[in-house]
Order: structure tokens, then C-alpha cells, then sequence
């Protein structure tokens, strides 16, 4: 075989493996622009509870034995303070209301994750002192949804913590518990709040 043959097959067997190699960093490329992209239009939502910071005038309506058929209804009265906190990337809320049940205080610190751009809602009550299992989501369309599983009588069940009809100067919280699965869901907590007009309390 002359020189001249054989430098022509290592030509060719460089364009066969050449091929290839360009190909896959082809695709590398593409999956990069893909991912790059997908972060890039991921939507930061560190500002999603920034409507709620202020003081509001609080009505409750409370299931009082929710998942059992029950449809007795108590209802209170109270007043919500939400606080920005980290600049709004978490806040805090505190609720204190009166009702036939007697005297209620409750505390909700919000925690803003921008790696998942989800929020977590972790709440408590002056009762226990405890944080309860925290519901997990965020905002879509003007419409906020968070999730979790927690026991409920020895049973684990869903609970969905949803916040609609969000306005300047008021909003409505929904509260609901689902044994089946989440085929179905039995609304046990709504609160309706409208704001307090101090300027003061305005977001900045």
C-alpha cells in the first residue's frame, strides 16, 4: 500500500469519528440552551405575599369536626398583622381573633425557597407552641395553592391551603382536608380579610 493510499483511510476513519463527537456536542449544546432557558423564564415569585403585608380585619369560619360528617360551623372575629421579612423573601403573620370557642391566637412565618421557587407556610398556634406539618406551593394567575400530607384521628390525609379573590384591600383563605386520595376535599377553614386603611401598614 503507497503512502498516498494510506493517508486517505486515516482521513476517512477521522471523518467517521469526527461525525459522531459533533453530533453529541451538538446535543450537549441544545440540552444547555434548553436548561438555560427553562431557568431563565422559571418565574421568581420572592415577591408573591408582598399584597398582604399590613394590617386587616380578620372573619373566620371554622369546621369544627372536619372529615366526619359533621356541619357545625363556628365563626370568629379578629385582626391579622403580616410583617415583611428578608426583604420580602419570608413574613410573618399573627392572627388574633374571638368567637364562641373562646380566644385564639395564631402565628404563620412564610419562607420563600428560590431554588425550587416554591413557598412553604408553616403555622402555629398559641396552644401546642408547635410548627404543624408545613404546606408546600405558590402563586398562578392571581392564585395561591399549597399542599401537604399530615395525620388527622390516626389517618394520613391531604390538606390543600388555597388563596383566591386577592385585591388591594382584601383576600380570602381556604383551607380543606381530603381522606380519598385528593378526589375530593371538604373546605374546614375560611377566612376573609379586609384590610385596614393605615398607611402605615402599606407595603414599601
Amino acid at each position: 500500500m503507497d503512502i498516498k493510499h494510506l493517508r486517505y483511510l486515516m482521513l476517512c476513519s477521522l471523518v467517521v469519528v469526527m461525525h459522531p463527537l459533533q453530533g453529541i456536542a451538538q446535543q450537549n449544546a441544545d440540552a444547555s440552551r434548553t436548561s438555560l432557558q427553562h431557568t431563565s423564564t422559571e418565574r421568581d415569585g420572592q415577591h408573591d405575599f408582598d399584597f398582604e403585608i399590613g394590617t386587616w380585619k380578620t372573619h373566620v369560619a371554622r369546621l369544627v369536626h372536619p372529615l366526619t360528617g359533621s356541619t357545625t360551623w363556628v365563626e370568629m372575629e379578629g385582626t391579622s398583622i403580616v410583617r415583611k421579612v428578608w426583604n420580602g423573601r419570608a413574613n410573618l403573620l399573627e392572627l388574633t381573633a374571638e368567637g364562641p370557642t373562646g380566644h385564639f391566637e395564631g402565628l404563620s412565618l412564610r419562607l420563600y425557597n428560590p431554588q425550587s421557587h416554591q413557598w412553604s407556610l408553616n403555622f402555629s398556634n398559641s396552644n401546642d407552641g408547635t410548627m404543624a406539618q408545613p404546606t408546600i406551593g405558590g402563586f398562578k394567575d392571581g392564585r395561591g395553592e399549597f399542599f401537604d400530607q399530615e395525620p388527622l384521628n390516626g389517618r394520613a390525609i391531604y390538606v390543600r391551603f388555597v388563596i383566591v379573590g386577592i385585591t388591594a384591600n382584601s383576600c380570602r383563605f381556604e383551607q380543606a382536608f381530603s381522606d380519598d386520595g385528593g378526589k375530593t376535599w371538604e373546605v374546614n377553614w375560611i377566612a376573609t380579610d379586609t384590610r385596614v386603611n393605615d398607611e402605615s401598614d402599606k407595603p414599601h
